[in-house]
């Protein structure tokens, strides 16, 4: 069935508007995981860039399809590509065919954006915290043995040498998704026993997992939200992601990457460096979040 619509309720998007930035969307998104892709297709696996498909659920097929966002609607040719995609129903816009966000969608989905609404907004409020030193991945692996290793890599520091620097340093995860990995021996050292109420107690800017998280949020919403936007918090994942390994008890040397060795001081000021310059990201992308999700409301 299809909707006739006013030209006032939704910004109408010609070809001429929309074809230019699903072609940009495309080219982004090859240059961004066009390697991955190679190496996926051959099975070999990555312990950096692998968990950004694995732990979130988006799969690069659905990264590359590009959403205007709620409010828009298309029209002209390619407009076939949406018809029976999730969200989307026909209109008719001065007579002519286009497809849109439905309402109806957007009303299933209200419950999402309150959750993402209120969750990055109360984050936003609170003050940056820069002394976890990223010790999450060290204590997801503390005194657990072989067991307890997530990646087919060897650790840097041995066993002994990753227990004896959880030991030598506080533990102050504000981050549920990552807490809940902790090996049993790790839990108690943290400052806080973290629940998945603590979402919304503790989030808090600094967390790299919590900027990282921001594309899984947007990611969520779908075709609400504009697809550049989920492409600039995916490359934010990206960022956070490289630095929370290279800081990991892991040694990646044989995939490129350099430690940040948080055992040392050396290592802690350059990790709270790089950490300070995401959280600046995240702030920003947090602001344009909540103001299409405002919009949304």
């Amino acid at each position: 069935m299809t909707s006739v619509v006013s030209d006032t309720d939704l910004v109408v998007l010609g070809p001429d508007a929309w074809h230019p930035r699903r072609l940009a969307h495309g080219e982004r998104v090859d240059e961004m995981i066009g390697a991955y892709l190679e190496r996926r297709a051959v099975g070999e696996p990555h312990p950096v860039l692998d968990f950004l498909f694995t732990y979130y659920s988006l799969k690069p097929g659905h990264l590359r399809r590009w959403h205007p966002g709620h409010g828009s609607v298309l029209t002209g040719p390619g407009i076939e590509d949406y018809r029976g995609r999730s969200g989307y129903v026909d209109v008719a816009v001065g007579g002519r065919p286009g497809v849109t966000v439905s309402s109806e969608f957007l009303d299933r989905r209200s419950s999402a954006i309150e959750f993402v609404s209120t969750l990055i907004g109360r984050t936003a409020t609170r003050p940056a915290q820069l002394g976890c030193f990223g010790l999450h991945e060290w204590a997801m692996v503390y005194r657990g043995g072989d067991e307890a290793l997530r990646h087919d890599v060897p650790l840097r520091l041995g066993h002994d040498g990753t227990d004896a620097v959880v030991e030598s340093m506080p533990l102050r995860c504000t981050h549920y998704d990552a807490f809940r990995f902790f090996t049993p021996d790790a839990v108690p050292r943290n400052a806080l026993e973290l629940t998945p109420e603590h979402r919304l107690l503790t989030e808090q800017p600094g967390c790299l997992h919590a900027s990282m998280d921001l594309y899984k949020w947007v990611a969520k919403l779908g075709p609400l939200l504009p697809s550049e936007l989920l492409l600039d918090c995916f490359a934010l994942s990206m960022t956070a992601r490289e630095l929370d390994m290279r800081a990991s008890p892991y040694d990646l040397t044989a995939y490129g990457y350099s430690p940040v060795r948080v055992e040392t001081p050396t290592g802690r000021a350059e990790y709270v460096r790089s950490q300070s310059a995401i959280a600046e990201r995240g702030a920003a992308l947090r602001v344009a979040i909540g103001g299409l999700l405002a919009d949304l409301r």
